[in-house]
């Protein structure tokens, strides 16, 4: 046997079974282990969850309010002009957001919500403190949260009693299940897509409606 050999004999790694391991042992703590895990997710994950379906409950409840179509009605008969210049419809902007998002446009949702909380709509900021909550991203939501529940004076602001209505509806579609957290579907769906289309420059925010996409929300809301 050369040198080599010998150290190689040396390294060798012994592949019986140590004594008083036991392998089958060994693999179910493994199992136990994953299946505690995917049984218990993280506290921020199950947060976002529940944000994500507090804010479907929420949009759904706005967008089939009695004058929701109005609003937006309003929206779309506004010029092309800043959000700053006091021709921006509050509500409109709040109804079309809620829209965006229950539609899969979540960069546009947060653009309108921004634009509604920013002239002081208190349910926007509620909308905004949910969306950034869904997401993980905690300091934004406290700021959103701040912006509703500090000196709430106006009567758009979420009160008590509505945020515990809340909470009981979204518990019971977390629960039941409910079509009350799915998508507008079909004409809505299609309008909102078309809008999309249009851009302007390199913008990706969904434009401000058109007569077309109120006329189709009447119609939606009168279902």
């Amino acid at each position: 046997m050369t040198a080599i050999d010998e150290l190689l004999a040396d390294a060798r790694i012994p592949t019986g079974p140590r004594d008083g391991f036991d392998v089958g042992a060994a693999l179910r703590r493994l199992a136990a282990d994953a299946a505690g895990v995917a049984a218990k997710p993280h506290p921020d994950t199950v947060r976002a969850a529940q944000a994500g379906q507090r804010l479907s409950v929420v949009c759904r409840w706005i967008l089939n309010k009695p004058d929701a179509a109005d609003h937006v009605d309003r929206l779309a008969r506004e010029p092309e002009t800043p959000a700053d210049d006091g021709h921006l419809d509050v509500d409109g902007a709040l109804v079309f957001a809620c829209l965006l998002y229950l539609t899969d446009h979540r960069e546009s949702a947060q653009f309108w919500w921004q634009l509604a909380a920013g002239a002081g709509h208190r349910a926007a900021a509620y909308c905004l403190h949910l969306h950034h909550l869904s997401l993980g991203e905690t300091r934004e939501a406290r700021h959103w949260l701040h912006e509703v529940t500090d000196d709430v004076v106006d009567s758009e602001a979420p009160d008590g009693i509505f945020l515990a209505t809340l909470e009981a509806v979204a518990m019971y579609v977390r629960r039941n299940g409910s079509s009350l957290t799915s998508p507008p579907t079909g004409g809505l769906e299609m309008e909102v897509d078309r809008l999309a289309t249009i851009r302007t420059g390199s913008c990706i925010i969904v434009r401000r409606p058109d007569r077309r996409l109120a006329d189709r929300l009447h119609d939606f809301t009168r279902r």
